[in-house]
């Protein structure tokens, strides 16, 4: 009796087919070996990574920075996004003599995984004195982001890195929900801050600017 094709034997000896489903990513966190800020620096030194791109070192891993728009394409730059950064310029004038200065969309070095650059940082100091280094914890007064489509890394991962580094104080200005989410009161290790309080158009954000030192702002002129 001939074989046919509803009759033949078990495929158990064929050779394996693609399957269809998904599997489970072997590549977890635990598997991935991070970069060091010098390792980032070397391959940034060596022309691997474009000086300036808008990428950052967050846990040891490249990320690149999101500026766009909520829903636009990750790779532009929203408009109300520029005009936050316009606003941080601004500062700079207040910010002179009190002996700080607003560095923009600069790196900060947080050793020793981690150069996130903040839409600004208000640190101690002139321009001059960070020729030879991006500053680090102890220079850093306070950090700010403009949040958009960032928002969630911003208030997650972001305020992780910072509260851990000790950063005094972070500022999120949140775009679309046209308020500034002060953060204070690190908690190192705990990958948060102790208070946070919301600022809305009508009130005023106290910028840490030293010690025991604030700079009262409008949040309507943060805010685009």
């Amino acid at each position: 009796m001939s074989i046919t094709a509803s009759s033949r034997p078990s495929d158990s000896h064929s050779p394996a087919q693609p399957s269809s489903h998904p599997r489970q990513s072997v590549i977890t966190p635990a598997n991935l070996v991070p970069l060091t800020v010098e390792q980032y620096h070397q391959m940034l030194r060596a022309g691997i990574l474009e000086e300036g791109a808008p990428i950052e070192l967050l846990d040891g891993m490249l990320v690149r920075k999101n500026r766009a728009a909520a829903g636009a394409d990750p790779m532009t730059v929203g408009e109300l996004h520029m005009l936050v950064i316009g606003s941080l310029t601004e500062l700079l004038p207040l910010l002179k003599p009190l002996d700080c200065h607003i560095r923009i969309q600069g790196p900060v070095a947080l050793p020793p995984d981690q150069e996130p650059e903040p839409d600004g940082a208000v640190v101690r100091g002139t321009r001059q004195d960070y020729a030879d280094h991006h500053p680090g914890p102890r220079e850093i007064v306070c950090v700010i982001e403009a949040a958009d489509s960032s928002l969630t890394l911003d208030r997650t991962d972001k305020q992780r890195i910072y509260a851990d580094a000790g950063i005094p104080q972070y500022l999120i200005i949140n775009i679309p929900d046209r308020q500034v989410e002060v953060h204070e009161e690190p908690l190192a290790g705990q990958g948060r801050y102790a208070r946070v309080h919301i600022v809305k158009p009508g009130g005023k954000v106290s910028l840490l600017v030293g010690a025991e030192r604030r700079l009262e702002v409008p949040a309507a002129e943060l805010l685009p």
